[in-house]
């Protein structure tokens, strides 16, 4: 598991399948700073000393449950670095896509030209604008979000600028606009594709001029805001069809980011799973949840037309329908389709930053074997039979795999 620079391996099972001392060297030399950490209920006190002087950081035998791993696991995980700064904390993942997206944080958050975010629904903008006003020199200022889909259009000019009291029926008082109330600091114009023509010629204005007026008066209010907005939508389709102001486009289009999908990234979600349902937990008020190697997998496989938001659904779901059950498995996941996930036959995408692909065929074998097994009810024999195996090779591989389950993840 890596996050923000820090990197965390948890072995979990019996220690004698495996040589532990020998695992820790090796990731030691790949990753000096990486933190150790062993659950074994059987691990004898003699062997726990060695790996302990050896330099794993946490040792857990019969007495801890999984609550306390997940909080010293998590310990480990968000321990920040020299160099860790607040707003990367926000930016969850280590793929190559999120490592670029970070890159033009940094390079663009001391600026003060307009940034359009570009990506599909739920695929973390508004996250990406926070980070941009928390790496800048506004963080202190406020950070105002406005969803111009989800305002009728009668109602955002007063929303976005504010009103003067009698300004129009039920104006009965002053209201300050959000660009007033961001002042000094940021404002998110979310899904900018769907302002109406009217509203985005004022909108031009304001980010020619950095001046406004509210709803009703002719008072003229200088603006200190920076201004970044976000889109689902191809705007220049839009513009192609006389519905989006082709110059407002490029007033907006200074400083284009564009957001990855969650499917081109998918060595992120590990990762991801385990910072959303650390946030779920948190907010329930209940003891931390862990996922299986096979609930990872299979949150891996699967192609998330939703993306992130979907995810964080899928996983509040288990959570919510799992009772006290601390570890989630692959029951525990709902999917679209039972049969979404690793397809010899489908489409499957390579992601941007590339994938491993003997890691990938493993992922597929392991799954394949499992979900044969339990359709045997774990009969070997029977499992063996429905995948045109002998049983001694079917035995063979589930052993090799589920040895090397947790990597598959990881």
């Amino acid at each position: 598991m890596r996050r923000h620079g820090t990197t965390v391996a948890l072995a979990n099972g019996p220690a004698d399948a495996w040589d532990a001392t020998a695992l820790l060297t090796a990731l030691q030399m790949e990753s000096p700073r990486m933190s150790f950490f062993l659950r074994d209920i059987r691990l004898p006190i003699s062997k726990a000393v060695q790996l302990a002087r050896k330099g794993a950081a946490g040792i857990f035998g019969q007495e801890a449950d999984a609550s306390t791993v997940a909080d010293e696991v998590e310990s480990a995980l968000t321990r920040e670095e020299p160099g860790d700064e607040p707003w990367r904390r926000r930016l969850v993942g280590t793929s190559a896509a999120m490592e670029r997206i970070c890159a033009m944080v940094e390079l663009v958050s001391g600026k003060r030209g307009t940034v359009l975010l570009t990506g599909e629904t739920g695929s973390g903008k508004e996250v990406v604008a926070r980070a941009i006003h928390q790496a800048g020199n506004r963080a202190a200022r406020p950070f105002v979000a406005v969803n111009c889909s989800a305002i009728p259009a009668t109602l955002l000019e007063s929303e976005l600028f504010g009103h003067v009291r009698g300004a129009f029926t039920g104006a009965n008082t002053p209201r300050t606009g959000r660009f007033e109330q961001a002042q000094g600091g940021t404002i998110l114009l979310d899904e900018i594709g769907d302002l109406d023509l009217e509203l985005q010629s004022k909108l031009l204005r304001v980010l020619q001029e950095r001046e406004m007026q509210r709803l009703g008066s002719s008072e003229t209010i200088r603006l200190d805001t920076r201004v970044i907005a976000a889109t689902h939508i191809d705007l220049t389709s839009r513009i192609r069809e006389g519905s989006f102001r082709e110059d407002l486009y490029y007033r907006l289009n200074v400083i284009p980011i564009e957001v990855p999908p969650l499917r081109s990234r998918k060595s992120d979600i590990p990762v991801l799973a385990e910072h959303i349902l650390l946030k779920i937990c948190r907010a329930e008020g209940i003891s931390p949840r862990s996922l299986t190697g096979e609930a990872l997998m299979l949150l891996t496989d699967y192609s998330w037309p939703g993306n992130i938001r979907e995810l964080e659904n899928t996983l509040e779901r288990a959570v919510a329908l799992s009772g006290d059950r601390l570890l989630l498995g692959e029951s525990d996941i709902q999917l679209p389709s039972a049969g979404i996930g690793f397809d010899l036959g489908g489409d499957r995408e390579v992601p941007d930053d590339g994938l491993d692909y003997e890691r990938a065929v493993s992922r597929f074998e392991w799954q394949l074997l499992s979900k044969a097994l339990r359709k045997s009810g774990g009969n070997k024999q029977a499992a063996a039979d429905l995948l045109g195996l002998k049983r001694t090779t079917l035995a063979a591989k589930v052993k090799v795999l589920s040895t090397t389950a947790g990597s598959l993840v990881m």
